[in-house]
């Protein structure tokens, strides 16, 4: 088949060609073959335009299991044994993150430490104002941040190059079999009798239907679309302390990444070597280098050398489009998008950190990229996921922006396919919201915690 045909008819139907999406088909056809019920024959990708053509091709690329959430960081281990099984295709490089924070994080990050070492995650963590500053001298001799007091060591995850990981995920879907229809629109998911019989698509002026007996949403900031299609609440209802909360199911927001055009080898550590992943949370207000006040509030960023985008790259926190979702112009995406990509206010307030973290950057705002970068998310009402069936057979994977790190999802979405429950996505479960059974919420700036 080439990546216009589509069958009359297939047993699996993934829409989207993304992380999610390729690891589920890529996790699937090994499962099936496994238990002699079947193959990547099975298996069809459909994607409305190429494969990374969302948040994956973009993405950071980031790998962390910092998160305060138990239910976040369990996924997340499991997430880079995949992201260690092959390294070089997915161009991984696991050189650690940091999260440096301040005070009123200290007891969340403490506790974060703690359940590291309970399960096995090698971390250190360090804590005081001094003793931060001390550590951080340690990698970084120019290092002269304040506004923080404790600092988490993760000695695992780093990050990886999108595209190259895309590929990667593509190949190994179509060396298992896996069938990937590109530039084909999903316009209609036939429910009958409680399941999704049918999906319509649409390429160019040509339509075709297809015969299905299951499907599996990975749309990334297209799901609200796929969710509209299959008639599911617009609204949620929240049991949160013995109230119920009414929220939109999805909301959108904005992505602020960009690169400080310099040579990625300008943020070496002490020893000349690629640093760990830098994440600061500072609660300190930052200036500019003319003495501007940009942010009298919390704030927080985090960088990286990568010489996928040629330069020290990273991102601030995103802000919240606040318009319904469908009011919300998803096409063109990322950087081709006129609405949401990112401006001066970025450039200044992400040089502005870079500087007040280390010395080296200091009078570099001018090297900021203007090149066009950002997106945007479709977030759950709690930020987190949601990893679901609806409809009967069709498995919603709606990462509510976590996406690009969560490689392994896919082997999990992919065991519970073929009728394995798997208890790390128990807790992501859309009954959570009705049941009350949501995630704690940290002292973070940042939505995803």
């Amino acid at each position: 088949m080439n990546a216009s045909q589509v069958p009359e008819s297939v047993r699996y139907c993934i829409i989207g060609a993304g992380i999610h999406g390729l690891s589920t088909a890529w996790h699937l056809a090994r499962e099936l073959k496994a238990r002699g019920s079947g193959d990547g024959s099975d298996i069809l990708i459909i994607e409305k335009s190429e494969a990374g053509a969302g948040p994956s091709g973009i993405a950071c690329g980031v790998v962390r299991n910092n998160y305060f959430q138990p239910a976040m960081r369990e996924l997340m281990a499991h997430s880079v044994h995949v992201w260690e099984s092959d390294p070089e295709a997915f161009e991984y490089h696991p050189v650690g993150y940091l999260q440096i924070s301040y005070d009123e994080m200290r007891a969340d990050v403490a506790t974060i430490a703690e359940q590291q070492a309970a399960i096995g995650y090698e971390s250190v963590f360090i804590e005081g104002e001094q003793e931060t500053f001390n550590y951080m001298k340690g990698i970084f001799d120019d290092w002269r941040c304040t506004g923080v007091t404790s600092v988490l060591h993760e000695k695992k995850g780093g990050y990886a190059h999108n595209m190259a990981t895309v590929n990667a995920l593509l190949a190994k879907a179509e060396a298992e079999g896996v069938s990937v229809v590109t530039g084909t629109l999903v316009t209609e998911l036939v429910v009958d009798g409680g399941a999704v019989t049918h999906v319509v698509t649409r390429r160019g002026t040509e339509s075709a239907t297809i015969a299905v007996d299951h499907v599996v949403a990975a749309a990334g900031p297209w799901v609200p679309k796929l969710w509209e299609m299959l008639d599911l609440p617009e609204t949620t209802k929240i049991l949160l302390e013995g109230e119920i909360f009414e929220l939109p199911t999805w909301e959108f927001w904005a992505l602020q990444e960009g690169t400080l055009d310099v040579d990625p080898g300008y943020l070496m550590n002490n020893e000349g070597n690629m640093p760990p992943v830098v994440h600061v949370d500072a609660d300190v207000p930052l200036y500019d280098e003319d003495n501007n006040l940009l942010v009298d509030d919390k704030w927080g960023i985090y960088y990286k050398p990568d010489f996928n985008f040629g330069g020290v790259q990273g991102g601030y926190m995103p802000y919240p489009v606040k318009r319904p979702w469908r009011d919300v112009a998803i096409d063109p995406y990322g950087p081709a998008s006129p609405d949401f990509v990112v401006g001066t206010d970025f450039r200044q307030v992400w040089a502005a950190a870079l500087s007040h973290c280390q010395e080296r950057f200091e009078g570099k705002a001018s090297l900021m990229s203007h090149a066009p970068s950002g997106g945007i998310g479709a977030f759950t009402p709690d930020n987190f996921p949601v990893f679901d069936t609806f409809r009967e057979n069709v498995y919603v994977v709606a990462d509510s922006n976590h996406g690009f790190k969560m490689i392994g999802v896919g082997a999990l979405v992919a065991k519970e396919l073929v009728g394995e429950p798997q208890a790390l996505l128990e807790p992501f479960r859309y009954s959570r919201y009705a049941e009350g059974r949501l995630h704690p919420v940290s002292n973070s700036p940042y939505p995803w915690s």
